[in-house]
């Protein structure tokens, strides 16, 4: 049973993206601030139970990463769309997970076995998005005044985003560049 509840987890955090999307279109800011820390919080925890109790599974490798791109990915393009979030940052954002969602399906399409493994620096990454998002939603619905916090925010994760994307293609050219030595032996 314990198996289960990271995943099931992970997947209310996925069914959570239509409601924070609406949320935010419908001009509910401080509701959607809640229901998207309860997201981003939500990934802390599946990720701690998996640990703590041994509880990681096949599902939950793809799952979790899964739920995290697409809450972020819709997010940083609603607030985006908002005019809540600079558009460079949106385009880094969205651009860095296309690229690793494309590795995996390109490197599936050319019987390449392929799988990105998350790092300390794409973890910090996440947490970083979640953070940058958790505080323009505190900004526009708490009505929180941070000053050049939103700023320097922006400029940490447009460089902890290129820089995990970064790290993703180089790990995919070493094991892609190791798996085409092994066919050819």
């Amino acid at each position: 049973m314990m198996i289960l509840i990271p995943n099931i987890i992970s997947l209310l955090r996925l069914l959570s993206v239509p409601l924070i999307v609406w949320l935010l279109v419908a001009d509910q800011r401080e509701a959607a601030f809640w229901a998207f820390l309860a997201a981003g919080l939500s990934d802390a925890v599946d990720g701690f139970l998996a640990k703590r109790f041994n509880a990681v599974s096949e599902v939950g490798t793809f799952l979790d990463p899964t739920a995290d791109k697409v809450l972020l990915v819709s997010v940083y393009l609603t607030l985006g769309g908002l005019g809540l979030l600079q558009p460079w940052v949106v385009i880094l954002v969205v651009s860095r997970d296309v690229l690793i969602v494309g590795g995996i399906l390109f490197s599936f399409a050319i019987s390449l076995p392929l799988r990105p493994r998350p790092s300390s620096l794409s973890k910090l990454n996440t947490f970083a998005q979640i953070a940058l998002a958790v505080t323009v939603l505190g900004g526009h619905g708490l009505g929180w005044h941070l000053g050049g916090l939103f700023e320097f925010m922006a400029y940490a994760v447009g460089v902890l985003t290129a820089a995990s994307g970064g790290q993703y293609v180089l790990q995919w050219a070493r094991d892609a560049f190791a798996a085409s030595h092994q066919v050819e032996r």
